[in-house]
């Protein structure tokens, strides 16, 4: 299997439905998307995902991590 948003070959099965294999879950170890067996093919097909959120692996490192997320603020009184 291919992740449709890196391309890596780096995918793994993540879960399975409880009941009769309905579905199933994937996420890439390298880029971190996570798909259903369930989604449409512009998602789980990489030739028919979207370009404008492909990810080059080699850039994956120098990508920002996430921002931090900010407190929350407290309501007047």
């Amino acid at each position: 299997m291919i992740c449709p948003r890196c391309d890596s070959e780096k995918v793994e099965l993540l879960t399975k439905a409880p009941k009769d294999d309905a579905w199933e879950v994937y996420i890439c170890n390298e880029c971190n998307f996570s798909w259903r067996s369930t989604e449409s093919e512009d998602i789980i097909n990489p030739e028919k995902y979207d370009k404008r959120f492909k990810i080059n692996r080699k850039d994956i490192n120098s990508l920002p991590v996430m921002p931090p997320i900010p407190d929350i603020l407290k309501d007047k009184e």
